[in-house]
């Protein structure tokens, strides 16, 4: 009688624990941080916000006095493709098209999960990386 009590604590446990991890949220919500550039030298650091709300990714690229809202925000679950579109700011009062397209990684990871791929600038091309925070 005794262990069908533990296996029967065990269980709901178990199931308590899935619960949770259920109610943590969409997968590119959070902080994203790395680097982006058309180099290795050319590298800057970025930091992407991301939320869930009313059926939309939103967020910033680089929050603070010259955050970036990110007006475009697409994720084809099937690959797990994430593309996101700003107008970023190029220096003298000028913006430029900013796109990146990439995938999101280690998905079941929460300490790895990165999201990796090309971007657009203007006319300039390179890759990025950032990491869940």
């Amino acid at each position: 009688m005794r262990s069908r009590a533990v296996a029967i604590a065990s269980l709901l446990m178990t199931l308590a624990a899935g619960a949770a991890v259920a109610q943590a949220g969409h997968p590119v919500k959070g902080s994203w941080s790395g680097y982006w550039g058309p180099s290795e030298a050319q590298k800057k650091r970025i930091l992407l916000v991301l939320d869930w709300k009313d059926n939309e990714i939103v967020g910033t690229i680089n929050p603070g006095p010259n955050a970036v809202k990110i007006d475009k925000a697409t994720l084809d679950v099937d690959t797990w493709t994430l593309r996101l579109e700003a107008n970023m700011p190029t220096g003298a009062g000028k913006t430029a098209r900013y796109v990146t397209t990439g995938k999101i990684e280690n998905l079941g990871s929460w300490n790895n999960r990165r999201y990796s791929g090309t971007y657009d600038l203007g006319n300039e091309h390179g890759t990025f990386a950032v990491a869940l925070n």
